[in-house]
């Protein structure tokens, strides 16, 4: 089960609250496109692709080897124009001079395309978190770009309560939902029964759970 050990964007930008909502995007269909020039995003372009991105568009007018290395035959050597932008749903942008990221960033807006520059929080429409993952079972962290050193201890840290182990509970779970709900059991039923099983194989510490949780 890989894992991503990248650090969300950061800033250092505080004393305002995020008003974020955390998504989880399936990049197996949506169109993404990348552009840049050096190591920040050729490790973006690493991370996308070991989680499933399947249609990818990666731009560098300039590329550094570790750029070339990362993208391989999926490079474009040339920043990306407003056809290819709107052939995208989403963007990430690094190691580019900052009117380039500014334009384009402004260009994707424009075309109503969601974009993330690298270390820019005016510029970003989403953040990217630091990523745990086991199987289908992802914890993403993020501090809205406030502290990447805090999002990266608490990756490390839920690294270490949350093991390779539970892709394998996780694909139990699973199977158990769909055999109860092919025997009829409402989503309420089907929620009890789950947490009955977390609670019986002691996967969780115990703690009070009220009416909603169930």
């Amino acid at each position: 089960m890989a894992e991503t050990a990248l650090p969300e964007d950061a800033t250092g930008q505080t004393g305002m609250q995020s008003a974020m909502f955390p998504v989880f995007l399936d990049l197996a269909n949506l169109p993404v496109l990348m552009a840049g020039n050096g190591a920040v995003l050729a490790k973006r372009v690493r991370q996308l692709r070991e989680m499933g991105a399947r249609h990818l568009a990666i731009h560098a007018p300039d590329p550094e080897p570790e750029m070339i290395a990362a993208a391989g035959d999926l490079l474009i050597r040339r920043l990306p124009e407003e056809a290819d932008i709107l052939a995208a749903r989403v963007l990430w942008l690094a190691d580019l001079p900052q009117p380039e990221l500014e334009r384009l960033a402004a260009e994707a807006r424009r075309l109503g395309r969601l974009v993330n520059v690298e270390d820019d929080i005016p510029l970003c429409d989403f953040h990217t978190p630091s990523i745990v993952r086991r199987g289908d079972l992802v914890v993403a962290i993020s501090t809205a770009g406030k502290s990447p050193a805090l999002a990266v201890r608490l990756r490390q840290f839920v690294e270490r309560c949350v093991g390779p182990e539970w892709a394998e509970r996780l694909e139990r779970l699973a199977s158990a939902r769909l055999r109860w709900r092919a025997e009829g059991a409402d989503m309420k039923t089907v929620m009890q029964r789950s947490n009955a099983l977390i609670d019986a194989e002691g996967w969780l510490p115990s703690v009070p759970r009220t009416d909603r949780d169930n």
